[in-house]
């Protein structure tokens, strides 16, 4: 990811930005052990653009196959036998 600029005294900021960029590999990281990539999931640029970051994450579009999958993949498990 580019280099984000943040303004003197946005360390807040500085760690937000930090913080949503490791969100996203650990979701990434999970999706992928769900046999699930979202291609287009990144930080969204127009929310770093502010003078004090709020970061949001973009999950991008996907195929119906990949949105199946990952519906699956957040259904509760039910207990076996039950």
């Amino acid at each position: 990811m580019a280099a984000v600029h943040v303004p003197l005294g946005g360390r807040h900021s500085a760690r937000c930005v930090e913080e949503a960029e490791e969100t996203v590999k650990e979701l990434r990281a999970a999706l992928a052990n769900a046999g699930i990539t979202l291609p287009s999931l990144r930080l969204d640029p127009a929310s770093l653009a502010r003078e004090a970051p709020c970061p949001l994450v973009e999950l991008g579009g996907c195929s119906v196959d990949v949105a199946a999958r990952l519906a699956a993949a957040l259904r509760p498990q039910r207990a076996a036998g039950v």
